[in-house]
Parts: C-alpha cells; structure tokens; sequence
C-alpha cells in the first residue's frame, strides 16, 4: 500500500507541478504575504547550529547559483480523538507551493519572537507551532498546550517551487492528538482544510486536483503511515541526535 500511495503521488506531483508553478510565477504577493517577508527566520548550518538570522524573503529566494539559505522550520500533524489527520490546500496567495495540499501546519520560528529560539526540549519550536495553528487555523493556544506537541524528529530538504522561490529547511516533525479542537481557518493561508483517516490515505492522494508540498509526500513516502500506525505509542519514534537527509551535505 505505501508504495503505491508514494507512485500516485510522484504522478500528481509530476502532472500537476508545471500549471501550478506558471501561475506561481505570474501572480502578484498579497498584501498580508508580501508583509511576512519581513519576518526573521532562524538560520542554521546542517547541523542545525545557528548561525545568525534573515528575513523570510531572504530565506525563499532562490540564488542564481541554485542555492537557498538554510533555515529553521516546523510541520505539524494534528490528529482528533479518531486518529484522523487534519489536512490543509495552501491559500493561493502563498509565496512558496501555493495550492499545493500539506500537512495540518507548516512554518518557522521567528528570530524576533521572545521565546521560539529556545532549543531545550524543542521548546522554541512548540510555541511557534501553538502561535501558527492559531493564527492559520484559528485554534486556541489552551486547545493545543505546548507540552501535548511531540516532537519526533528533523528533516533536511530543499526544494524548488518555482524559478523564484524555494524552500531549504531543517524541518522539525511535531505530532499532536487532541480530543476537541476549534477551527476557524484564514482564507489569506489555507484555502479548505479536511479530515483524513488512516485508511482513506489513498484514496485522498487519487482524488486531490493539486500535487503535495515536498515535504509533506518526503514525510508521507517514508513514516508518515508508521507513525499513524502508533499515535499512542509515539515515544519509541523519537530520534533527536540525528537528523534525516533528503538532500546531499
């Protein structure tokens, strides 16, 4: 089943990449967007040091040698007291992967923000997870507490979205389950979002009329399924030594 569930998803991603990049690249930056290119992402080397800090168009911007500036980032997956997992369409408005479907959350730290460059526990991390489910899903910050975020492991990816802009992320998996949460989604982040189950995952991938974020179908494709698997037992999967590539040193 996972390897037919990773072969539709390289179909969609590879059908569906081409029309989505062209309007990617035609549009104009909303308002609100073009805005949070002020913020400051963290940077990192690919040990996950920091560095220093950028703004997050700095971050984003692919250079003319290919290259784009390695930062801190996060995705959650939140799961409701049934074990489905919430999924969202990015708005059309985002900079990067625009109407591109992912997983519940996805965003970085802010180097400006009191408390996300905190790094015991992944600390930084949870709280800039709790402010951005609040602020794109409208969540409450007491449905979502910052010690119910588990964090699981790193990722290191770099992808292209179009010939401007990219993402190269330390990215940090957070899995949360709650029994009751409220949603209230911003239209200018996420365009629909949707309940899937564990056993609806295929189905899901057949029907959506959009290709995945990279990272959402790297994490899909690898042990996103396991760990769906074993939400009540999720402490065995944690692995914070080490980081996993997905693009070369």
């Amino acid at each position: 089943m996972m390897l037919s569930v990773a072969r539709r998803i390289c179909s969609l991603f590879k059908e569906e990449l081409t029309s989505v990049r062209s309007h990617h690249t035609k549009m104009q930056i909303a308002p609100l967007q073009k805005s949070a290119l002020e913020e400051r992402c963290i940077l990192v080397d690919n040990f996950d040091k920091v560095i220093g800090a950028a703004s997050k168009k700095h971050c984003h911007l692919i250079a003319k040698d290919g290259s784009i500036p390695l930062h801190r980032a996060f995705s959650v997956f939140l799961f409701n007291s049934k074990g489905d997992l919430l999924i969202q369409k990015r708005s059309a408005n985002k900079i990067t992967f625009p109407g591109f479907y992912t997983n519940t959350c996805c965003s970085h730290p802010l180097a400006e923000i009191e408390g996300e460059t905190e790094e015991k526990d992944a600390l930084g991390i949870r709280r800039a997870a709790q402010r951005r489910l609040g602020y794109e899903l409208g969540i409450p910050a007491k449905e979502v507490a910052i010690n119910d975020f588990r964090y699981l492991t790193r990722i290191h990816y770099q992808a292209a979205g179009c010939n401007i802009w990219g993402e190269h992320e330390i990215d940090y998996v957070l899995f949360l389950k709650v029994k009751k949460v409220t949603l209230d989604p911003n239209p200018d982040e996420i365009s629909e979002i949707q309940w899937i189950s564990r056993a609806d995952v295929s189905n899901f991938v057949k029907s959506i009329d959009s290709p995945l974020t990279p990272w959402f179908k790297l994490i899909l494709e690898n042990q996103l399924l396991e760990w769906w698997d074993n939400l009540d037992s999720l402490h065995k999967y944690q692995e914070h030594s080490k980081i996993q590539r997905f693009t070369k040193l």
